[in-house]
């Protein structure tokens, strides 16, 4: 496929908007990358899930208090993907590098391969979001439809239902496949991978055993493996579904646009910032423990416009999006709370698996 590009030549919206936040930082005299607010975030959630950790697998708990630990350690890894991991592999954690590569690294404590992440989220996705057939993190095909290019099978009639089961299923794929699949396809969709320094090679594979040993192996060892199944099972439904719902809020919604190149020129007719508007929404923007779980991802918009600055400052620069937005009437997509957003892509799922009429 030949690579997508925007119309670029001229960003008044965004120059506009990058003026804004630029004079925000050098105003306040602050860093645009994480402060003791990330910092002691991050404090707190590593040592829940250490806590969480050591009462589960060196303790003795009850059935259902065991069920709940679980289900509260897959919240826990996904809130620590949200916060640490997320602004470590964007580079917003901190103004050190080694900092930031240090945070990303928490993805491979938790299973994933935060290299193919990067290549996956950072390059992929934040370049090309909601365009079909290149933006990986829309492929979910055949088991969902999410926009009018992808085929319709008759299953996805019932996607709208389903889908929630198929969430909760996406860490383990993500965990025990596509991570395998993209390391020895060298590919993430149409998108080749680069090659991988030796370093990146052993990272790859020392964490992914370092990952079986802490849990599959010792809480084998120490609950056997009737326990561990049906805790680790748990684990990863929860940190699946948690962090699925957060992306599919964001981006497969019913307001949300997914933009078809032209075919002859393989261009998107718009800035790259104004195709991030018309793909990305937020939700309950408003309440702060939904920002503090999900590390600001509820405000998709600003995240997508500048990456590179922590989800701290989301709250404080969102003004200046709608302000900007406003005065070049952009539409920027939200929704009041969490169920309002679920119930858009509810209705999104369900309208993409309705019966083509004749």
């Amino acid at each position: 496929m030949a690579k997508i590009t925007f119309n670029n030549k001229t960003s008044p919206f965004f120059d506009a908007l990058r003026e804004k936040i630029d004079a925000y930082f050098r105003d306040h005299q602050i860093k645009p990358t994480g402060n003791f607010k990330l910092y002691s975030k991050t404090i707190i959630l590593v040592s829940v899930a250490i806590l969480i950790y050591t009462v589960l697998v060196f303790g003795e708990l009850p059935g259902w208090m065991a069920i709940v630990g679980c289900a509260l350690m897959g919240m826990t890894f996904a809130s620590i993907g949200f916060n640490v991991m997320h602004d470590g592999a964007h580079g917003s954690y901190s103004s050190n590098k080694k900092v930031n590569a240090l945070m990303s690294y928490s993805l491979n404590l938790m299973g994933g391969s935060s290299f193919m992440w990067k290549v996956k989220h950072n390059h992929v996705h934040h370049s090309f979001t909601n365009i079909d057939g290149v933006d990986d993190d829309i492929d979910i095909r055949p088991w969902m439809r999410v926009n009018e290019q992808q085929k319709r099978y008759w299953f996805h009639r019932f996607q709208h239902v389903y889908s929630f089961l198929l969430y909760g299923a996406t860490y383990f794929m993500w965990i025990f496949w596509m991570d395998f699949h993209k390391y020895f396809t060298h590919r993430i969709g149409p998108t080749p991978i680069r090659r991988m320094k030796l370093s990146e090679h052993a990272g790859f594979w020392i964490t992914k055993l370092m990952y079986l040993g802490l849990f599959i192996g010792l809480p084998v060892y120490f609950k056997g493996w009737v326990d561990t199944v049906i805790g680790y099972s748990i684990i990863l439904f929860v940190t699946g579904l948690v962090i699925a719902v957060v992306f599919q809020l964001a981006h497969v919604v019913e307001d949300t646009s997914f933009p078809v190149p032209d075919p002859n020129s393989n261009k998107i007719e718009e800035e790259w910032a104004l195709h991030q508007l018309h793909t990305t929404a937020n939700f309950a923007t408003r309440s702060k423990l939904v920002s503090w779980f999900m590390g600001g991802l509820n405000f998709q918009v600003e995240h997508h416009l500048f990456p590179k600055i922590s989800h701290i400052h989301y709250p404080a620069i969102s003004k200046l999006v709608r302000e900007t937005c406003q005065e070049f009437n952009v539409r920027y997509i939200e929704y009041p709370t969490v169920l309002d957003a679920i119930g858009a892509h509810i209705r999104h799922l369900r309208n993409l698996g309705k019966p083509q009429m004749a």
